[in-house]
Formats: C-alpha cells, structure tokens, sequence
C-alpha cells in the first residue's frame, strides 16, 4: 500500500446524450481512466464517477424527430454509451445520469441556498421567439446572415466564415433552425446567477494552481472585460429539471450538469455504506476532488461551477485538468459536421488497448491538440507494443516452459531489475503529473535495454549447449521478470494486457510486487498476447466512415496545402531542417559502405546549456560536453523539447561532423534524434553509465 493513503475522487466531463461517442471523446476518457487506475494500483482511495448529461433543448428535439419521449432516448444512448465505455476498458466506479433523482435533489438544493443567500436575481428579457413551434430559440437554434461579413448561413452566437461573435438578435434575416419560421421578439422573466459577486473569490482561486497556467492567463480575459451576471433558467418548452418556485421555467443545462458529478456520486454513496458523501463534498472535506474536461468548457468548470459550489456552502475541485482536442490525419474532428470516427466503428475493426497506448503516448499535461495520425498509429503499436514489449516475453517463455519445468531461476546478476526498478519513482510522477507521453518512453527505453540484453545473451544458442542450461535458463527467466515489471509499470495504460499477463505468469501485478523474488515460481504456458495491426483493419474503419469524412476532404487539402507551405518557409527559416515525418521521408536511394559509416564518430555529450534561437521556428542551440571539449550545434528539436527539459541531460551527437556556418552561428555537429516528428521526437538518452565523451559503438 501506499505511504500515505488519499481520498481522490475523479470525473471526466459528462457526455451528451443525444449521440454515439466518437474517438475525439475518448481521449477524455481514456486520460481519466490512466491516472484513476494508477491512483488505485499505487493503493489510494480513488473512486472514478460519470453521467451522461441528458438535458437541454437538443434532446427534446431530437426525441420529437425520433417521435419518442425523451426519457426513452436518454435511457437508450446510456446503454450504448456504457458499453462502447466498457469495451475501451473504462473502469468507472459509477456512470449515471443527470436526470436522475440524486440530481433533481441537488440542483434545487444549491439553487435555493444561492437564492436564499441573495446570489439569484430575477429581471425580463427579449429573446427571439418561434411562432411555429412556440419556443424560445438558444442560439445555436437561430441561422442567418452575419452582420460582420454578410456571409449567409451562419448561427446565431458566431460566424463560421469572420469568426464574429454576436447576439442572435444581431443577425440579418434571421430564420428559426426549428421550424425555418421568421423568430419575433418575445419578453420573458429570467432567473441569473451572480457571478461578479464571487469575482475576488475566483482570480485568487484560478491562479491558485488549480487550473493549468495557459487556462489562468485565458480566463483572465473575462475578469478584464468584468464578469457577468449568469442566465441559468430556459422557458417551457424545455426537458430538464424545472425551478423551484417557478412553473413554466427551467434551470439552463449548464446548472444541472456539473451538479450531475454530484448526483453521480450520490448514487454511489447510496449503494455503498463504507462511502459518505460529505466526506468529499463538505466545505471542510480533506478528500481531493480532481475534474478532467476540454479546453473548450473551461469557463463553466473553472468560473461557474466553482462560484456555485462556494456560494451554495460547498467545497471547490481541487483541480481541474484541461486537454486539447483531437485530430485524426490533421483534420479537426466535428461532432456536428460529422468528422468523426465513432468508437463502435473503432471497436468493430481494432484492439482498444492500441487506442489507450497510442494516446497515452502523446498526452502531456498540457492542453495540446493531439492528432491521431492513422499510420503512426499502426507503426507505433506494432513496434512498441508487439516488438519490444510482447516480444520479450515470446522470446523466452517458451524455453522455461520445454526445458525448465515452466518454473523460474534464481537470477544471480538483478544489475538490470535493479536499473528498472530505480525508474519506479519517476514513472509515478509522470503518471501524477500526468505526463503519460514521458512515462511511455521511459517505459519503452527499458523494454530496449531489455531486447538487448536478450539478443546479446540469444538463449536460443545458449539452449543448444548442455553445458549452458542454466545460463539459458537465468536469462529467460530475467527477461520475464523485467517482462513482468514493464507491464506493471505500464496496467493503468494496459489492463487487459496486464489482466492476460497475471494469468500467463500466475502472479499478481500490483506496485508492491515490483521487487518481488520469483525464483521457482511456476508460470503458465505462454500464449499470444497481442496481435500486430494490419492496414487492412485501419482501412475497414476509414471506409465504415467514409460518410463522416467525405465532407472535409477539400477543407483538408486547403489546409494540408496551407500547412504545408508554412511548413516548407519554416525550414527554409531554420536552415535547411528537415521537417518531414518518417512516413513522408523518400526512400533511401543511395548505399554507403561500411568502411564510409565507420568513420562517424558517435559520442555521449551532455547537453550544459540549451536556449531558444529567437529568429528560428525549429531549431535550439545547444552546447555539448564531450567531456572536457564542448561543441556548439543547433538542432532541430524544438517541437519536441523545451530548453530547460534538455540541460542536464545525456545524447548522443556526430561528433566529427564537419562544422557549418549558420545565419545563427557555427554548428559543430548533429545531435541524434529519432520519432515521428513535431512534439514526437525523442532524444536518443543512453543507459545510466555512461559519461560525456564516450564513444558510441
């Protein structure tokens, strides 16, 4: 167990009810479920709750299409959004619902402590109005001509076209999106939340360190502009929760949905003796309350929610946690234009644990947009996840399994264990930190070391010579003890795996296992694990949404094209870098002879100092220790590293690299690098031992 046990208790941002999940979704989800698992693997009380949110004007609409009560649809997209969740090894605790009993109860309880606390004001305002459909129309609801640009067809709250902002009631020839009618002006009585009287509370709170630092400095924009009161009530007809003391009105979906981590939790502390929910949720609650949502709803999350829960007597998130969004091949994902790849379509075709670890190693805890790059993809899943880490075990297992009796040896020399198992500490704090792309490649620079040492020990010959049994038999039985310890380090990414894994070597994979003695444990007969992705199943799933994607072809080749010409004057810029991904690179037209690669002198530097070069896109200037001579290169890197991540560190550079003058200055050689490109490429760090100047062989 853990030193000192916490009380943790995690959300990802509620999905809507009115359709499928898609992978732009997952990336949430599968984020949150990494670091809930590595909570509970490191034995803290961690408990992973989510809902749908099923309120709001598009649900009402979509069951009147669908000629069903809403209720009918929101229970339906809730079975099929817990299974699509369960197939991607989510493991929530509890998964719910915000029209729920537990959310009606709360919703009116933190709605009336904040009236009786004198935090609702009430006051008449003019809305647009169908007179078909006799509703009031949200924005998203009302289409017309931009009042900026004139461009036809664009929505009510901004233009697609000038990227305007506006009223709806600024539109030019405004038309409902309901029925198509001509909206009219309509008064109505409001309910609003006093959001500038928490205005001191929230810019202390949200520089506090509970948001991330880029979401501080874009939030500070709305106290510069002076916070305003908040509308949380919608007229009928409406499906949500209606307001206490207030027939006729509704509290506007944005309430009720982060209340809806509450009710979710509710329902769980219900059914649970040994949970109480004021232990998390009091205003003195020591327990830590952690939100994972998009960058896109941080303002209800990060101003809102927080101004709710003060005034109505409740603790604040201890933070909240912000991604970017997802890409797939470069073009931006689009719920409501339907660019998307739903995860039924993914699960049809695909392993979801290739999805979990692709996606965990490229999420930092920055709010980066991270783009699924289709072939990366299958690249990196079958070399990381089949050629370096479930090979090492099909290599080997089979020799214990014919010739040792299926049971392990007493290993003499643990020099390696020991190295794995000195990486346990920062591999807790990149998954705490969540810096799951870091942990990744920590975790597979150990799967290397131990690859390794296997080809260079090759049981496979030690096998044949009787005299050399036992050696066989220790460097199998090491490899899969390291084996065992890379797919611990790695169960919040891979639980199926792992969960395979504890059968084949019969023995638990938990954190305090990981120094575990497994001399003469006994293993099972080995199986295959994981299967290589073909481009076959990659294509299936392209083809299945074709119909998604078809939309955004030229939007993808004018951007494609706009990226990239930026892409070819940033080289320019940067002096010739190359910035192509290994996927777009020529093949290798020309041989050299072995004699010609001979003469590269590859050495360990240590990197003493490392700047930006202000007039390059790509490239940092580093200085290079080569122990006791120090060189100046310029490398680019700077997509991947940032100056003060790289000064201390080892690499390996070409050390008799002819120099080359720079507008930027002299270049003395080239630091080796290697990855898919942009904020993918890694440093080539060696194992511990080595010192600056050493030549590589």
């Amino acid at each position: 167990m853990a030193n000192s046990q916490r009380k943790i208790l995690v959300t990802s941002a509620l999905p809507y009810a009115n359709g499928p999940i898609h992978l732009g979704h997952m990336l949430e989800y599968i984020q949150t479920d990494i670091w809930s698992r590595f909570q509970k693997l490191r034995g803290h009380e961690c408990h992973y709750i989510c809902a749908d949110d099923a309120h709001g004007t598009p649900i009402m609409l979509k069951a009147q299409q669908l000629g069903i009560e809403p209720e009918e649809m929101i229970a339906q997209v809730n079975k099929e959004h817990q299974q699509d969740f369960a197939d991607f090894n989510i493991q929530f605790d509890n998964f719910h619902s915000t029209h729920s009993v537990e959310n009606r109860e709360l919703s009116s309880e933190i709605y009336l402590k904040l009236r009786d606390a004198g935090f609702i004001e009430t006051r008449t305002i003019s809305q647009l109005f169908d007179p078909e459909k006799s509703m009031f129309l949200p924005d998203r609801f009302v289409k017309g001509t931009c009042p900026k640009c004139k461009s036809e067809d664009q929505y009510g709250d901004n233009c697609d076209n000038c990227g305007a902002t506006y009223n709806p009631t600024d539109l030019l020839n405004p038309k409902s999106a309901v029925s198509g009618a001509t909206p009219v002006m309509k008064d109505s009585e409001h309910f609003f939340f006093d959001l500038p009287a928490f205005e001191t509370m929230l810019s202390e709170w949200t520089r506090s360190g509970a948001i991330q630092e880029e979401i501080a400095n874009k939030l500070a924009e709305w106290f510069d502009q002076g916070l305003q009161q908040w509308d949380i009530s919608r007229d009928a007809p409406y499906f949500g929760f209606e307001i206490p003391d207030a027939p006729g009105k509704y509290f506007y979906v944005w309430l009720d949905a982060p209340i809806g981590y509450m009710g979710s939790f509710k329902n769980l502390c219900d059914r649970r003796e040994d949970l109480n929910f004021d232990d998390f949720w009091s205003k003195d609650s020591t327990a830590e309350v952690y939100h994972f949502i998009g960058k896109d709803i941080v303002n209800f999350h990060s101003l809102f929610w927080p101004a709710m829960l003060e005034g109505a007597g409740y603790r604040k998130p201890t933070s909240v946690f912000a991604h970017g969004y997802v890409t797939v091949n470069g073009a931006k994902m689009s719920k409501s234009k339907g660019t998307f790849i739903k995860a039924r379509t993914y699960l049809d075709n695909l392993d979801p644990e290739y999805l979990r670890y692709y996606y965990a190693a490229k999420l930092s805890n920055r709010i980066d947009d991270l783009d699924l790059n289709l072939e990366d993809f299958a690249q990196r899943v079958n070399s990381d996840l089949v050629g370096k880490l479930v090979n090492l075990a099909s290599r080997t297992a089979g020799f214990i399994s014919k010739r040792f009796d299926g049971k392990l040896a007493n290993v003499a020399d643990t020099s390696l264990e020991q190295t794995f198992l000195g990486k346990q500490t920062l591999i807790e704090e990149l998954y705490e930190n969540r810096e799951f792309g870091k942990a990744m490649r920590e975790i597979m620079a150990l799967a290397d070391l131990a690859n390794a040492y296997v080809a260079d020990a090759a049981p496979w010959q030690l096998i044949k010579d009787e005299a050399k049994q036992e050696e066989a038999h220790q460097v199998c039985s090491n490899a899969l003890n390291l084996f065992r310890i890379l797919v611990t380090y790695l169960k919040p990414v891979l639980p199926k795996l792992a969960d395979d894994v504890e059968a084949f070597l019969q023995f638990p994979l938990t954190w305090d296992n990981l120094s575990a003695d497994l001399a003469g444990h006994e293993i099972a007969k080995f199986k295959a694990l994981m299967q290589r992705v073909d481009m076959k199943n990659i294509e299936a799933i392209i083809e299945a949404s074709k119909d998604n994607l078809l939309a955004t072809t030229d939007a993808n080749h004018v951007e494609a094209k706009k990226t990239a010409s930026t892409d070819a004057a940033s080289a320019q810029n940067d002096a010739l870098v190359d910035t192509r991904s290994p996927l777009e690179s020529d093949p290798i037209s020309a041989e050299i002879s072995f004699e010609d690669f001979a003469k590269i002198d590859l050495r360990i530097a240590r990197i003493a100092k490392a700047e930006h070069v202000p007039e390059a896109n790509k490239l940092l200037k580093l200085q290079l220790d080569l122990g006791g001579e120090t060189k100046q290169v310029f490398a680019g890197i700077k997509s991947a590293y940032a100056p003060e991540d790289l000064e201390g560190k080892l690499t390996v550079m070409v050390a008799n690299l002819a120099p080359r003058k720079m507008r930027f200055g002299m270049s003395e050689g080239m630091v080796l690098a290697a990855g898919p490109g942009n904020k993918d490429l890694f440093i080539l760090e060696p194992h511990e031992g080595a010192q600056p100047g050493m030549r590589v062989k």
